[in-house]
């Protein structure tokens, strides 16, 4: 099929692949969990550690002490602790920084070029980028005088933090999704229990042994946790000493956490789903557009939440782009996530890839065409890029996210059309748009209703930047100044002018 795939990787020993007992993060001290369950490598299989099960007692454990550093310290208030914390947390972040990388190439199956990216080398920026913003970030908020019956008074609001912060994560990114939410809420002086997922451990594992032994961050300001199953996050979203549920995953699990918050009227900040769509208007460069589509969508393997899976096609030149995005996908090379030269790793789990070869399968049952893939490679849980064309936008694979490197061409006859198909979703986190002119290209992006766009390949993905999504791809922004505002309170003042 010309797809190229490297040789799997050596399973013999880096400090990475050591099986070491790792411990959870409560009240400023690593402890042990009763039980254990292994992380495995998703390039072999094979068990790579151990990592602790958080039992919901745990988890009751950290939200205690996440609670009383709140109340009882120093950290919401003093911005000069909070700037030094973050500071020594990038510092450490640095110097572990070739460690982590092979922890987390070997946790996740991230090819190493993408942990030259977002998979970390990016998320260490954002820690940096809260800092600098908490030296120059004003909390308070003049609204001048007013005039009250006969009486003026001067009106502000100050800006305080939001309390104790429930973060739970999703398995693509872990260095990136923890530093998304850590970063902001300790810059807004928040306390923080940030659950890992259970496919990756051992990567927010380290992140907590860093913290723990490298900063000065107070004791139960952060805690970790990790968990094989689902009991210690439901004691996150309904404890009622937690005020902020921040959590990033799929929709389904969005729409459970959003009903368990809702019955202490927590604060909820999503980051879900999405099923982005590429726009190739008909004056695009079909060679460019082709090869930026098949790198995206094998991009970490397709496990993407903002990845464009969706390719939409002017109806007469449908049949050309096939043919070029299939001779890109045929050059992408897979394999073993060690070696530099791999662009495209494995998924993350035998589960996961019964999944994505289950919606090709239907898909093809439907009427889409099977172009290229659609196979399973071992050892590990490779699947082969694939690319089905003629895809009905109604269908499952049109509409439901895949998390796999799985692309579907949709035909459109004019530029309101590819708007309506684009629009024609549940989710709105992303998508793109390629024409010959950026003027044409901005008039069909701001028709289409996502929270981020790239133009003719531009890349918005930066720590100042918001992200999030519309419609049922979540609520609220991670990054940027957004991201810091997500919590934080608003009080509002007056006194008399004397």
């Amino acid at each position: 099929m010309g797809t190229q795939r490297d040789a799997g990787p050596e399973t013999a020993g880096s400090a990475a692949r050591t099986d070491r007992a790792r411990r959870l993060l409560i009240g400023g001290r690593l402890v042990e969990a009763e039980r254990t369950y292994a992380s495995l490598d998703p390039a072999t299989g094979e068990v790579i550690g151990h990592a602790p099960d958080a039992a919901p007692a745990d988890a009751e454990a950290a939200v205690a002490a996440a609670r009383r550093a709140f109340d009882t310290t120093a950290w919401p208030t003093d911005t000069d602790l909070r700037v030094r914390c973050l500071e020594q947390l990038y510092d450490v972040l640095t110097e572990h920084k070739e460690e982590l990388r092979e922890l987390t190439i070997a946790d996740t199956g991230s090819p190493r070029i993408v942990t030259h990216g977002a998979g970390l080398d990016e998320p260490l920026e954002i820690v940096r980028y809260y800092a600098r913003l908490l030296r120059e970030h004003s909390f308070t908020e003049e609204l001048g005088e007013t005039e009250v019956r006969g009486r003026r008074h001067r009106r502000w609001v100050e800006k305080e933090a939001a309390g104790v912060v429930a973060a739970i994560t999703a398995y693509n990114y872990p260095n990136q999704l923890a530093l998304a939410k850590l970063a902001p809420a300790l810059a807004a002086g928040c306390t923080v229990v940030l659950k890992g997922a259970p496919d990756t451990p051992l990567v927010t594992l380290a992140l907590a042994e860093l913290i723990a032994e490298h900063t000065d961050i107070p004791d139960g300001v952060v805690n970790v946790l990790t968990s094989s199953g689902a009991a210690a996050g439901e004691v996150m979203t309904t404890h009622p000493d937690v005020d902020v549920v921040t959590f990033t995953g799929s929709t389904a699990t969005g729409r459970k956490i959003m009903a368990a918050a809702s019955g202490t009227v927590k604060r909820v900040f999503l980051e879900l789903g999405g099923k982005s769509a590429m726009v190739v208007l008909d004056d695009a460069d079909l060679d460019l557009t082709a090869m930026a589509a098949a790198f995206t969508i094998c991009s970490h393997a397709g496990q993407g939440c903002a990845i464009t899976s969706r390719l939409l096609v002017q109806r007469g030149q449908h049949d050309a782009m096939v043919e070029r995005v299939a001779a890109q996908l045929a050059g992408i090379r897979y394999g073993d996530p060690r070696d530099a030269n791999t662009y495209m790793g494995p998924l993350i789990s035998e589960r996961q890839r019964e999944k994505v070869d289950g919606m090709v399968r239907r898909a093809v049952e439907g009427g889409a065409k099977l172009v290229t893939g659609g196979e399973k490679v071992d050892p590990g849980f490779f699947y082969t890029p694939t690319l089905l064309s003629g895809v009905d936008p109604d269908s499952e694979i049109a509409q439901e996210e895949v998390f796999g490197p799985v692309l579907a061409v949709i035909p459109y006859d004019d530029d309101d059309d590819a708007v309506r198909i684009a629009n024609n979703s549940a989710y709105g986190l992303s998508g793109a748009v390629h024409s010959a002119g950026e003027e044409r290209a901005l008039a069909v992006a701001r028709r289409i209703r996502t929270g981020t766009l790239s133009i003719n390949g531009g890349n918005y993905f930066a720590p100042d930047v918001p992200f999030g999504g519309f419609k049922q791809s979540g609520i609220g922004r991670e990054m940027g100044v957004a991201g810091l505002d997500e919590f934080l309170e608003r009080k509002a003042y007056a006194a008399p002018v004397a």
